[in-house]
């Protein structure tokens, strides 16, 4: 590795977040395998092995993330996040925020096709670089690097995930512990056509638990369902 290239591979570190011990890690996690193919005798291997080794590491880090700031997500929410955060496109971006492209090591015919702004060669490269930090300074290194990444993005994915509304998690709560389905009553429809407000109670074995209103029957059943969970909860009817 000459001057040129480790100035601009500490460059890159800098960017990334890792003060390698060995640099030459992160200049494998660039090398492609077309500029391998071009290069037998300069190079340690393309960064494929890598590459499978940063996907296990950034999925673990990136789940484990989801799991710990949102306790109240259910599987499937956290699924749909990580798939939101963990796919090309997202790593492509990422990689290119980081200027991934201009130190990638390609052979010609790939330089030939663009390959430094390809997708796929940019989020294998990314993940290639999350191994070399791991190997380089462990998972808390790894972690701390992807945290600075892809957290933020990760949280912004779950909150475009669905959601269960409280409806719905009321009535698992209420039919777990007692067996019964909450049932919702109208009680009064206010204000002019164009922007009427709704009030709705929400009964559970005919007892009034609790009522909320909103525009529309809907949104007035939600902020129900709402209240009379936390009322439920309160009393200790339902677990908290």
């Amino acid at each position: 590795m000459d001057d040129s290239r480790k100035l601009a591979l500490q460059g890159l570190a800098s960017d990334i977040g890792h003060d390698f011990q060995d640099l030459s890690l992160l200049d494998w996690a660039l090398s492609h395998s077309s500029w391998v193919h071009e290069h037998p005798d300069e190079a340690n291997g393309s960064n494929e092995r890598l590459e499978f080794l940063g996907d296990a590491v950034l999925e673990l880090v990136i789940t484990e993330h989801l799991f710990r700031r949102f306790p109240e997500a259910n599987e499937g929410q956290l699924s749909k996040a990580r798939s939101g955060v963990v796919n090309e496109n997202r790593l492509a971006a990422t990689a290119r925020a980081l200027s991934l492209g201009e130190h990638l090591l390609l052979g010609k015919g790939e330089e030939g096709q663009g390959g430094r702004d390809k997708p796929s060669i940019l989020a294998d490269a990314l993940e290639a670089i999350v191994a070399a930090v791991y190997l380089d300074g462990g998972l808390e290194a790894a972690r701390g690097v992807l945290q600075g990444l892809l957290a933020e993005v990760a949280e912004r994915s779950l909150a475009r995930a669905p959601k269960r509304d409280f409806k719905t998690r009321l009535q698992e709560r209420v039919q777990e512990a007692l067996h019964i389905t909450p049932r919702y009553k109208l009680l009064a429809a206010s204000g002019p056509d164009h922007d009427k407000t709704f009030l709705v109670v929400c009964l559970v074995e005919e007892r009034e638990v609790a009522q909320g209103s909103g525009k529309s029957k809907k949104e007035a059943e939600q902020e129900a369902a709402r209240a009379g969970l936390e009322v439920l909860q309160q009393e200790g009817m339902l677990p908290a």
